[in-house]
């Protein structure tokens, strides 16, 4: 369970990292970029797996980290196209409000136990995030855009549960620093082949703020992930709850984060969610 905690922690420094370059002006693709290698090396160094790299094509789980190194920087893009067409609320419920296809595929593949209290428990966690990730006004987005949140939204949802997927069938427990410094290692050289194509037509020059603000996203970023694939790890903590309770958590925090270090309002529909967050992992612990 401390590694879960540890996971929600970690995900909402990632939003306090967020606020501060917007504020600061960061180029976000760049600092994304760098963030990915100094989230790679810090796997690789931590682990001292450095001479490991030479023998990733022998390893089982090499295809799947392409995939969702790609995908990484996929959705990056995805999601800054949907932030400015629709709005950072379209954003945070498609994304969240993805977590229903990993727990879907959980309940199918992985034979989950499904129990009264955990069907509770996901549907309030569903509202809770629909509730705290909606501003004053409902979120809405031009007809001819739908189909941004709807890619996000799959996305999203395929990205944890093909994380899953391949930490559970393909990666050893003692390779799991290993496993997602390689996810970033691969987004981290998509995004320097997507940021090279991207300076060809903008004419951008890289700054060395984003740099500054890459190294500060990128270990903390990589912790996220190892601590979540650790908590995915543990027997008796099933990934159809594993999954909700690190993203209502997210959530959560982060809206308590968002009052006390920004000054953010809380609607009556936030503070709604957030009541209906913790009753949803309450439903959803009553069976361990």
């Amino acid at each position: 369970m401390i590694y879960l905690i540890i996971s929600i922690l970690l995900n909402t420094l990632l939003f306090v990292i967020f606020k501060y370059f917007s504020f600061y002006k960061v180029n976000n693709l760049q600092a994304i970029v760098v963030n990915y290698l100094v989230a790679a090396f810090v796997g690789y160094f931590s682990n001292q797996s450095f001479t490991d790299i030479i023998s990733l094509p022998t390893r089982p789980w090499l295809p799947g980290t392409i995939f969702l190194g790609v995908l990484f920087i996929t959705l990056f893009n995805v999601l800054a196209i949907t932030t400015q067409k629709g709005g950072l609320s379209v954003v945070s419920i498609a994304s969240k409000m993805s977590v229903v296809i990993p727990v879907v595929f959980a309940f199918v593949v992985y034979k989950d136990h499904i129990t009264l209290f955990k069907v509770i428990g996901i549907i309030l966690a569903l509202l809770a995030v629909y509730l705290v990730s909606k501003k004053t006004t409902s979120p809405s987005i031009e007809g001819k855009y739908l189909y941004l949140p709807v890619l996000l939204f799959l996305g999203s949802g395929i990205l944890d549960t093909v994380l899953k997927y391949v930490e559970t069938n393909y990666v050893k427990p003692e390779e799991t620093n290993l496993y997602s410094a390689t996810i970033f290692l691969i987004a981290g050289i998509s995004g320097i082949i997507f940021m090279a194509i991207h300076w060809l037509i903008t004419k951008n020059r890289f700054e060395l703020k984003s740099v500054i603000a890459g190294i500060v996203l990128g270990i903390p970023n990589f912790y996220s992930i190892f601590f979540l694939l650790k908590a995915l790890n543990i027997k008796g903590l099933e990934s159809s709850y594993i999954f909700p309770v690190n993203n209502v958590g997210i959530v959560l925090l982060s809206a308590i984060v968002g009052v006390l270090l920004f000054n953010e309002k809380l609607t009556s529909s936030n503070k709604t969610g957030i009541v209906m967050a913790i009753f949803g992992i309450v439903f959803m612990s009553l069976r361990y």
